[in-house]
């Protein structure tokens, strides 16, 4: 089965582009050193798409060396991104200036004190695998061999919950994103086997008010779901989650909106009803789409529109 216009639907392609939906909150541009996209290629995206709002996250990393290490500085980023806004707004479209900032807790200090004289609309934090991380491609198989699932997992999941309770940030970006680098050594099936290795990191995000992003870049990479997956949002939610967001994490033309239907998909199948967010005030909740919003998570009764 197809959708009227001969693309594939969710169910036979779950990074299809997605269509007419609220936002997609995490996009990189050229602003970003692993991106070539102007933003005005992916507005363009939006309007023809329908996605009524995008938040611009590009890198910024603390560790000198690190790729987004002062890449482009903060003012070229904002008067970039603002000035893309005012071009976009008589379309209908909203652009928010957000960043996606690597934690790294040797530079907490300098993160905070960054945050603190910069203004963003939106911030993701995430931890990322650079080149002396043991889950880097070199060194990957030597690092999970003969070590049992928790402590392969330690010193990233450590970070995680570092980021996560440094309150700095509105969204925990892309929870476990180091089964990209994990497969084939780790599988997400290994994980799935695991889930009192995310409980740690789900209590963090419910007693800090942190958002968990349902990030989708995973349905296009080697551990075909997202991060996290479905299960652990749905976990998130018993624990006491209220704030998720979702983004489809694009660095290329044609990964925007990626997954992002199948994204939204997960969220409501947990129970949740509005996206968390933050457009340079304080915190809001975006409702998804009645599509969504019908939907009920396992062992809940279906909720009516709102």
């Amino acid at each position: 089965m197809t959708v009227d216009d001969g693309e594939p639907s969710v169910a036979e392609d779950p990074t299809v582009q997605a269509r007419d939906l609220p936002l997609d909150a995490h996009l990189h541009t050229n602003l970003s050193p692993d991106s070539h996209v102007p933003i005005d290629v992916y507005a363009a995206q939006a309007v023809e798409r329908g996605i009524a709002e995008l938040a611009i996250t590009d890198h910024v990393d603390f560790e000198p060396g690190a790729p987004a290490f002062e890449f482009v500085p903060f003012d070229v980023r904002e008067r970039t991104v603002r000035d893309a806004a005012e071009r976009w707004a008589p379309h209908g479209l909203a652009i928010r200036f957000g960043t996606e900032i690597t934690y790294d807790s040797r530079f907490e200090d300098a993160i905070r004190d960054h945050l603190r004289g910069h203004a963003y609309d939106y911030v993701i934090g995430s931890v990322h695998v650079y080149a002396e991380s043991p889950y880097h491609r070199d060194r990957v198989a030597g690092w999970v061999a003969g070590r049992p699932l928790g402590d392969v997992m330690a010193p990233y999941f450590d970070e995680v919950e570092r980021a996560i309770r440094s309150g700095l940030f509105d969204t925990l970006g892309h929870l476990d994103f180091v089964k990209r680098y994990l497969v084939p050594h780790v599988t997400p099936a290994d994980l799935a086997a695991a889930p009192e290795l995310y409980e740690r990191l789900l209590l963090a995000l419910v007693e800090t008010g942190t958002a968990l992003e349902v990030n989708t870049s995973g349905l296009r990479q080697a551990a075909g779901e997202t991060y996290p997956s479905a299960d652990v949002v749905a976990r998130f939610k018993v624990l006491g989650g209220t704030r998720i967001s979702a983004g489809s994490d694009a660095h290329q033309k044609d990964d925007f909106s990626s997954g992002l239907e199948a994204g939204y998909g997960v969220a409501a199948a947990a129970g949740f009803r509005e996206l968390a967010f933050r457009r340079g005030g304080n915190r809001l909740a975006i409702p998804l789409p009645d599509r969504f919003r019908i939907r009920s998570a396992p062992n809940e009764a279906a909720s009516p529109s709102l």
